[in-house]
This record gives C-alpha cells, sequence and structure tokens, in this order.
C-alpha cells in the first residue's frame, strides 16, 4: 500500500495537480539547461545503436566513442553552418519579401473593392500579416542555432550517457532480476524508443531531401534552409508539414509567381502523403502515432515550457511519455487514447476493459 492510498481521490488528484505544477514551473525556470539536455538525450538516443554495434564487433570503446563524437561535431557543424549562412542572407533580404509581399496583397485588396466589396486592409493587415510566418522561422532557427553552439557542454553529455547506456542493462538486471515485469516493461519501453527515434530520423531525412531536390528544381531561394526546415518540422506529424509549407509558399508566389506558388504546395503536400501515410506507417505502424489533437496540445504545451526549441521536440517527448504508457499493463488505457483514431472490434473491448480495471486494481 503507497503513501497516499489513505487519502480520498479528490485529495490525491490535488496532490497529482500541484507535483505537476511545481515540475512544469522548474522546467521552464531552467529552460536554457533543459533544453541542452533534451537535445543531448536525442542525440544519444540516435548514436547508441551503431556504437553498441561497433562494441559488439569488437570495437575498442574508446575508439567507438571517437566516432560517434566525430559524427556528432559534423552533425552540429552543418546544422550551424547551414543555419548561420541561410539565416545571415535571409535575414537581409527579409525586409524586400515583406514589402513585395505588401504589394502583392494590396493589389488582391484592389482587384476584390474593383468586386464591389468593401474590405476593412488597414485592420485586416494589422491583425493578419503574412510576413509574421518568415520572421517565426528566423527566430526559431536562430534560437536552435544558438542552442547547438554550446557544443562542448552537449558532447560532454552524450559521452556520459553513452556509457552509462553500455553498462545499464546489466545494471536494471541486477536492480530487478531478470525474470522481473518491471525488467520486461523497461526492456520494451527501450526498444520502442530505439524503433520510433530510428525510423523517425530517417523518414524526416529523406522528407528535407525531397523538399530541397524539389525546391532547387523549381528555382526557389535557399532550398537548403527549407529542406533543414522540413526535416525539423516532420518530427510533428499533421501539422508540421503545414507550418513547414507556408513560408516557402508565400517565398515561391513572391519570388516567381502564382505557378510556383502552387507547385510548391503541391510537392509539400505529395511528399507528407507519401512519407507520412505510406511509408512511416508501414515501418513504424499505427501504434506508435498520436492523436492530431494530443499533438496540437503538446506543441503548445512544450513551446510554452521551453520556448522555439521546445516546440521542435514537443512530439518526441509526448511519444516518448506515450511509449511509456504502453510498456505497462495498467497504464496502457492511456497509451490508447493519446493514439491515433482507430476502429475497434467487439473483440477488442473486453481487453480494453481489463487494462482499466487491472489500473484501478493497481491503485488500490
Amino acid at each position: 500500500m503507497n503513501a497516499v492510498s489513505g487519502f480520498s481521490g479528490a485529495t490525491r488528484v490535488l496532490f497529482v495537480l500541484a507535483a505537476f505544477v511545481v515540475v512544469v514551473a522548474g522546467m521552464r525556470a531552467a529552460d536554457s539547461l533543459m533544453v541542452t539536455f533534451l537535445l543531448s538525450g536525442f542525440f544519444a538516443i540516435i548514436c547508441a545503436p551503431p556504437f553498441l554495434y561497433m562494441a559488439k564487433k569488437g570495437l575498442p570503446q574508446w575508439l567507438s566513442l571517437i566516432l560517434v563524437v566525430i559524427f556528432i561535431c559534423l552533425i552540429q557543424f552543418l546544422f550551424i553552418s547551414i543555419i548561420t549562412t541561410s539565416l545571415n542572407s535571409f535575414s537581409n533580404d527579409l525586409p524586400v519579401y515583406q514589402e513585395r509581399l505588401r504589394v502583392q496583397i494590396e493589389g488582391i485588396f484592389t482587384l476584390v473593392e474593383a468586386w464591389g466589396l468593401n474590405v476593412p486592409k488597414e485592420k485586416l493587415m494589422q491583425h493578419f500579416d503574412p510576413s509574421t510566418v518568415f520572421r517565426l522561422a528566423v527566430n526559431t532557427l536562430g534560437n536552435l542555432g544558438g542552442v547547438l553552439s554550446n557544443s562542448f557542454l552537449i558532447i560532454l553529455t552524450v559521452i556520459f550517457m553513452l556509457f552509462e547506456g553500455a553498462s545499464l542493462p546489466a545494471k536494471l538486471n541486477h536492480a530487478f532480476g531478470e525474470s522481473s515485469t518491471h525488467m520486461d516493461h523497461i526492456q520494451r519501453f527501450l526498444e520502442n524508443v530505439k524503433q520510433y527515434m530510428t525510423i523517425k530520423v530517417l523518414i524526416s531525412i529523406a522528407t528535407g531531401a525531397v523538399i530541397y531536390i524539389w525546391l532547387q528544381i523549381l528555382g526557389v531561394e535557399y532550398p537548403m534552409l527549407w529542406g533543414l526546415i522540413a526535416f525539423l518540422l516532420n518530427f510533428v506529424p499533421n501539422i508540421g508539414s503545414i507550418i513547414a509549407a507556408v513560408p516557402t509558399t508565400l517565398l515561391a508566389l513572391i519570388q516567381l509567381g502564382p505557378l510556383h506558388a502552387l507547385l510548391t504546395a503541391l510537392g509539400y503536400l505529395v511528399t507528407n502523403m507519401v512519407m507520412g501515410n505510406v511509408i512511416e506507417p508501414r515501418y513504424m505502424g499505427r501504434e506508435l502515432g498520436l492523436s492530431t489533437l494530443v499533438v496540437f496540445l503538446s506543441l503548445v504545451f512544450w513551446g510554452w515550457v521551453l520556448g522555439p526549441v521546445g516546440m521542435l521536440l514537443s512530439v518526441p517527448l509526448t511519444m516518448l511519455l506515450k511509449i511509456a504508457f504502453e510498456s505497462s499493463h495498467e497504464t496502457q488505457w492511456l497509451a490508447i487514447l493519446m493514439g491515433p483514431e482507430l476502429t475497434i472490434n467487439k473483440s477488442e473491448i473486453p481487453a480494453l476493459g481489463k487494462s482499466l480495471e487491472l489500473s484501478e486494481k493497481e491503485k488500490s
């Protein structure tokens, strides 16, 4: 029997809410440190499979670690180079793009007024400024580049995480026992996390590469920058592809005209439909998905707690929470509620009820 089992249900809910508020307030107060550690964990999860594979093949651990650190340094150098070079040029051209966009929007208002419709364009321009998406993209990538520039702390944290990860299975076996159900839950959680992160990173790289090639063919400026944004926002399903397409489509409209803007939007649509609805479900499975509402709420919540970088990390963080819920029978019902829409057969209803019943027994 746990320490709070003697309290009423309402009291336990208050305890949980109070603990949640304290934890969130702590994360907001230490957001810069939290983002650095979360990015380090992100790199560590990605680098753990090749690190362990090289160790199993007989490569010395120190040599495997050096190769992984070199890989991380190359990735950071590539990201920072693209962000710094492209953002500097784009920031210099931003006033020109904003002025062109303003002229085109005023032309649309003039055309609408010629049809006899009275449009309050001043108020509309104040509340709905399309050029805001350009500034949002610049600020988000600028913040990410600032975090990645703290390379020493990130690399040092990844090194310690990889060393600790190599000895983690032995520690868990010693702590819980090889036949323990806790060990099974932890093992299932780690395997699902590794599967999700590996597949998601590979699909995101493919998405960014396809967008880069398509924009290069169309002649849209800064294709490397928009390909990088497509790669990052692919971690945000459903909503991310729309956010990534808006500034690029506007730029194509300003630079090349309506036809190229339409082709740009079509390229984003086809790419994300193929990646999100064909390739990703085939290799990842629908059980590792999230509902659109959960995606949106996680985007708002983590963006509020950790800033623009938190928005990019929002879905991976929520996905880790869902995988943790799936790893235990007592919390599988929460994972089902967080998952995408599904059709439950009558034969599956008793299983769901059993999961809820187990959770209630565990609480009592």
